[in-house]
This record gives C-alpha cells, sequence and structure tokens, in this order.
C-alpha cells in the first residue's frame, strides 16, 4: 500500500475515534454493566422475590383494572409485563399520545402507583448506554452516527493494522517505553474483539437510526408506502380497527393458558394489549421458548375478549423483518445465551471502553513536545476531556449504584450528572497527572462503596450472600470490589509514572521535575 494511502487511512482512523470515541466509551462502559439487566434489578430489590404464579396472573389482572378505570383513554394500547424474570412485580406501561409521555404502573399494595416509565437506576443506566446522557431523542440519533463513524474507525483500523497483523497479535512488550505497550494493547484487543466490534457498530445503528437510514427508500422509491409494507413483518398479527362494541376481556390467567396451548412449551413473560375492553381486542402475549437459536422469542396474537387465536408465531417461521431485527436486538444485548455469554459481553464491553480510551491517550503521546516540559494547549485539553468524561463516567456508574441502595428516592440522572460533571470541570482545572491520580482514586473509592452501600441497605454483605446462594448480589458486589482494585491499581501506576516516567510529557507532575 502506498505511503500516502496508509497516511489516508491513519488520519480517518484517528479522527474518527477521537470525535466519537469519548462517547462510546460511556456506550460501552454502561452497555457491559447492563447486560446484567435483570441481575441489577435483584441485586436493587434482593428482599423481594417473585409470587406464585397464579398470584402473579392475579396481581397482573388488578393492575390492568386499576389502571384502566384510572385511565380509560390508555384502552387504545398499553403493554405489561408478568412477574419473573423482568421482576417480582406486574408493571404496566403506557403511551399518552396527547402529552407524549410513557408512564409505568405498579401496585403497592392494594393501591395503584405511578411512576415515569425511565425511574430507576437500571433504567438510566440502559438509556446511558445509547444516548450518553444526553437527553433520549437527540442522544440516541446521535449515539447512530457514533455507530457509523466507529464502523469507519474499524474499517481504517483493519486497513492499517492487518498487514502485521499474524506478527504483533499477541505482542504486549512491557518495559520502559509505556507508548509502545499501550499500542500494543490497543491493538491487540482491537484486533481480536474485531468480530464483536463488527456486530455492535452495525446493531447499534441500526436500532438507533434505522427508520431514519430508511427514509429514502420511503419516500423516492416506495412513494410514502414502504413501513406500510413493512408493518407485517415487525408484529405478529395486524390490528384491528375497534368495532364500537364494548365487551369484557378475558382475565390474564385464561389469555395466558390459551396461548401456551396455541404454542407449546411457551413461556409467556409480556403482554401488549390494543383495543382493551372492545370486541375487536386483541392482546399478542410474547416468551421465550426452549430451543438453542439466536431467536427464541415467540409470540401468540388472541381475540382478547373472545380468547379466539389469530396467529402462534414461533420463531422458525418468523418473517425476514421480524428475524432480521429480532437477531439484531439479541446479538446487540447478548441475550441469546445463558450466563457465559452475558460474561463474555461484558469482557468484550470493557474492552471497548479502554480501546477507546487508550485510542486518545495514544493521540494525546503522539502529539506531545518531546523537548519542552510545557504541553500544547490542545494536548492540555484532550488529556482533560479523556479523563473527565471516561473517568467521570465510571465515577458517576458507581454513584449510582451507591445512591440506588442508600436512598433510592434521589433521581438517578441527578446523581450521575453531579458526579461526571465535577469530574469533568476537575480534569480540566487540574494538571493532566494530578487529575488522573485523583479521578482514579475516585473511581475506585465509589466502586467499592457499591457492596458496602448494598450491605447496609439490605443487611447482607458479599460473604453472607455466598453463603445464602442470593448469586445476583455476590457476583455484582464481587464485581465491583474487583474493579475497585484495578482502579487503585491505575492510580498507583499513574503516580509512579508521574514520578519517575518521562519528564516531557503530559502525565509528569511538574513538581516532581
Amino acid at each position: 500500500m502506498k505511503a500516502a494511502t496508509l497516511r489516508t487511512y491513519l488520519s480517518v482512523h484517528t479522527w474518527v475515534g477521537l470525535v466519537a470515541g469519548m462517547g462510546l466509551f460511556i456506550a460501552f462502559y454502561a452497555g457491559s454493566i447492563i447486560v446484567f439487566v435483570h441481575e441489577l434489578q435483584g441485586w436493587e430489590r434482593p428482599a423481594e422475590t417473585a409470587p406464585a404464579q397464579d398470584v402473579g396472573f392475579a396481581r397482573a389482572q388488578l393492575l390492568v383494572d386499576r389502571v384502566l378505570a384510572k385511565h380509560p383513554e390508555a384502552d387504545h394500547a398499553f403493554f405489561v409485563t408478568l412477574p419473573g424474570e423482568h421482576g417480582p412485580r406486574p408493571l404496566l406501561y403506557w403511551y399518552d399520545e396527547k402529552t407524549a409521555e410513557q408512564h409505568k404502573f405498579t401496585l403497592e399494595g392494594e393501591g395503584l402507583h405511578q411512576a415515569p416509565a425511565r425511574a430507576g437506576f437500571v433504567e438510566f443506566i440502559y438509556d446511558l448506554h445509547f444516548t450518553a446522557g444526553l437527553p433520549r431523542t437527540a442522544g440516541m440519533y446521535l449515539f447512530g452516527v457514533f455507530c457509523i463513524l466507529y464502523g469507519l474507525a474499524l474499517v481504517s483500523g483493519v486497513v492499517i493494522y492487518a498487514p502485521g497483523f499474524l506478527k504483533d497479535l499477541f505482542a504486549l512488550r512491557l518495559g520502559r517505553n509505556i507508548k509502545r505497550m499501550w499500542q500494543d494493547a490497543h491493538n491487540v484487543i482491537g484486533m481480536l474483539s474485531l468480530p464483536f466490534h463488527v456486530i455492535f457498530a452495525w446493531s447499534g445503528a441500526v436500532l438507533t437510526i434505522g427508520f431514519i437510514m430508511l427514509a429514502p427508500f420511503q419516500f423516492l422509491v416506495y412513494e410514502n408506502k414502504l413501513l406500510g409494507i413493512l408493518e407485517s413483518d415487525f408484529d405478529v398479527a395486524p390490528h384491528v380497527e375497534p368495532a364500537g362494541v364494548a365487551r369484557p376481556m378475558l382475565p390474564v390467567a385464561e389469555l395466558v393458558r390459551r396461548a401456551e396451548l396455541a404454542l407449546p412449551g411457551l413461556a409467556v413473560e409480556s403482554l401488549s394489549y390494543h383495543e382493551a375492553g372492545d370486541a375487536h381486542a386483541q392482546v399478542t402475549l410474547y416468551g421465550e421458548l426452549p430451543q438453542r437459536q439466536l431467536n427464541a422469542m415467540g409470540g401468540v396474537a388472541l381475540n382478547a375478549a373472545s380468547g379466539e387465536v389469530i396467529k402462534a408465531l414461533p420463531p422458525k417461521d418468523y418473517p425476514p423483518g421480524m428475524a432480521f431485527l429480532r437477531g439484531l436486538q439479541h446479538l446487540h444485548y447478548g441475550n441469546f445465551g445463558d450466563t457465559a455469554v452475558k460474561w463474555l459481553y461484558f469482557l468484550l464491553g470493557m474492552a471497548g471502553a479502554f480501546l477507546f480510551y487508550s485510542g486518545n491517550l495514544l493521540w494525546i503521546e503522539a502529539r506531545r513536545k518531546r523537548r519542552d516540559v510545557a504541553q500544547p494547549r490542545r494536548t492540555r485539553v484532550m488529556a482533560g476531556l479523556t479523563l473527565g468524561v471516561c473517568l467521570g463516567c465510571v465515577a458517576g456508574v458507581s454513584a449510582v449504584f451507591v445512591a440506588a441502595a442508600l436512598r433510592p428516592s434521589w433521581a438517578s440522572s441527578s446523581v450521575y450528572y453531579a458526579v461526571f460533571f465535577a469530574g469533568l470541570a476537575w480534569a480540566l482545572l487540574r494538571r493532566p497527572a494530578r487529575a488522573a491520580q485523583e479521578l482514579l482514586w475516585v473511581c475506585a473509592v465509589m466502586t467499592a462503596a457499591i457492596p458496602v452501600a448494598g450491605a447496609v441497605a439490605s443487611g447482607e454483605h458479599v460473604f453472607a450472600a455466598f453463603a445464602q446462594g442470593h448469586w445476583h448480589r455476590f457476583f455484582i458486589d464481587a464485581t465491583a470490589l474487583t474493579m475497585a482494585v484495578a482502579f487503585w491499581r491505575m492510580a498507583v501506576a499513574v503516580s509512579r509514572r508521574s514520578r519517575s516516567g518521562d519528564p516531557h510529557s503530559i502525565w509528569a507532575d511538574a513538581r516532581a521535575s
């Protein structure tokens, strides 16, 4: 390859990584945690257990009745999750078209409790994964753009490093040359986890801005009819117009029983209602089927009033659009396998976060002045932004865990933003060497506080959780302790380098030199 062409690819790889890298660090760090979404819910509410199945169905029916009695306008469409993997309580979600707000309803005793749909620390970290903390719609679209840029960085990175791939695949040259060590780690992690990154970049773009990507075909090719054509590919059965005749619906328990008869082996997890209380009311029940394939979610559409089966759809009969979209979702979130796959996604997600963090550090190191102690302003600003955004995110997420355990009434977003912006401001005001040490210490302390806060809130420390077989709490607390140790070791390493490393570096402590 010509040198000029190689320089072009290197420039694309560098600048695309810088533009999207810090946002993608947040996405990867939050995403690796949210892989364990159901385990996090168990950590948040350890004292609650799912009721017996018949009690859960009765509670879900009571929730539906209470919501429709208080909000009859919700009859057009709402969604119910049953007690089980999604939590010990039934939940009902309703999107109010008049106010453009989504609401979440639960039962508190016998009373109805209403809350914002995205309330809770688990939901906040989930949103953080694909918004990077920006307003939901704008953040989602921006994240889709980042995923496209991410794909460009992957392609350019492969072109740059593929010629020496086999020679340097397992090269991790430790020693005094810190830049070379970081470069080796960056390249090895990037190449070994390349298939995962390709899947993530592709699926992330489709899941966030897929409809925007269809716009040219919708308006220029299919004369504004494409979405109507595709609708049958994304629903179990088409929705019908209401009859205008009131008719009571079958109870939840009976609807579940009929769905399980229509699709043997179906473990119903949720119900999606349309036109509730009408003779044409339709409910679609979703659940997992016991089969080893990427798509395991089946669906059964019933007439909610008569119980008549409209359509039963196992994964093997998915239309192409549904098979494609469901498959991408499962690949993106890693929920197509058991615990081993979740841990693999967690490790790959953390490695991806390191990839973007190390990429920024390599850019900073490559542009430092090697004969001057004073470094250019652009280098110091980029160092401050990298430290503030990345380590501020880490500390903020840990603070959200602590607050969720000790003060559940506190808004997770407020806790995160307070810690994140404080970390960002600190990184920009302090010298990079000092800011890196101090923020890593904050990350270590905040992360170590997670199992402490959990023990205070639940009365069960990490060793007691192990003894009692409460694995959700044990593994989350043990992982937090492991990560706290890692942040502590990083802080020690940064401190050592600031004192004894190259004095002509952005990471050198001026007082030591």
